[in-house]
């Protein structure tokens, strides 16, 4: 097979021929508490997920000036937006904790960073890839510094239209990027989800491993996506969908993730090599229930048996 659409995610290859990557999007569904990371963490690596995920911002930079003054309730009181950003953000003390726990627990953990500076954070534990979030597409200058690092990225194409993904992978570089098709929607409805847009990025993309980021309701979507090629897997997690949080809701809970990676291993074990062949398994039911060989396997039989025999007249 060829390596040109084969990526390097830490100890794992992604692309054709290979395990489905399977990653658990906590984001900030941590609500900013290490106890529900490290729960979350814990949860991914029991179901099997090959690495969990996480956003990184630079509150002052990431949050329009107009709003950082802006009050809003969340669970820890009334307080302004730029606090509340600050307040669901980990320090280099908090990732350094998640670093060991994943280490602990087996399992490798990357982030989406949303601007220069939180690149230049996270260059500070090794993670294995990078994501661009949708919204983060058409940001050339964190691609660039994305890019600079020499790490996988991992470019998710919500919210976007050709043009716009076109000129992102040129940005990027096609060498070392996976392309992941999604909709921006949270949740998404599932007549909005065109995963037959994984073909059309593998044509337009051929060099390229292409995944799926759902933010959808349900499993049956991704694994449908599982059955039409995507080489890589995103879903939010969650602890309980009724948590506080705009992402909760979109986001599948332990026992769910749990099922969707049970099911993604049987359907890649059931996708087979398109070669049709009777397998070793099916001889005693043929035996048993063929009552009529038919002529083309008696031709069959023929030509094992007598292969310099001349051809019987017609």
């Amino acid at each position: 097979m060829s390596t040109n659409r084969l990526r390097t995610l830490g100890e794992k290859t992604v692309g054709p021929g290979h395990p489905v990557y399977v990653t658990g999007e906590i984001g900030i569904n941590h609500n900013g508490e290490l106890e529900n990371a490290f729960a979350l963490i814990d949860a991914a690596a029991e179901a099997g997920c090959d690495a969990v995920k996480f956003q990184k911002r630079t509150p002052e930079v990431c949050t329009p000036r107009d709003q950082w003054d802006v009050e809003r309730d969340t669970p820890w009181g009334r307080m302004t937006y730029i606090d509340y950003r600050h307040r669901v953000e980990f320090d280099e003390d908090g990732y350094r904790a998640i670093d060991e726990h994943c280490a602990k627990r087996g399992i490798d953990w990357f982030a989406s960073p949303w601007d220069v500076e939180s690149v230049a954070f996270l260059e500070k534990f090794g993670v294995p890839a990078y994501k661009v979030a949708s919204a983060s597409l058409t940001d050339d200058e964190l691609l660039r510094a994305m890019r600079a690092t020499g790490r996988t990225v991992i470019l998710s194409t919500g919210m976007s239209t050709p043009k716009q993904i076109r000129h992102a992978v040129e940005v990027l570089g096609s060498a070392n990027i996976v392309l992941c098709h999604a909709t921006s929607t949270y949740p998404a409805q599932a007549g909005e989800l065109n995963l037959r847009m994984i073909h059309t990025l593998e044509r337009e993309f051929p060099n390229v491993p292409i995944g799926y980021s759902g933010h959808e309701t349900g499993l049956q979507t991704s694994l449908a996506a599982v059955a039409l090629g995507a080489c890589f897997v995103e879903r939010h997690i969650t602890l309980d969908r009724a948590m506080w949080g705009s992402d909760q809701a979109a986001s599948v809970e332990p026992g769910g993730l749990q099922r969707l990676v049970r099911d993604i291993r049987t359907i890649e074990d059931s996708l087979g090599d398109g070669v049709k062949k009777v397998y070793e398994s099916e001889l005693k039911p043929m035996e048993k229930l063929r009552r009529v060989k038919g002529v083309v396997a008696e031709a069959e039989e023929a030509g094992a048996d007598g292969a310099d025999r001349e051809p019987a007249a017609v």
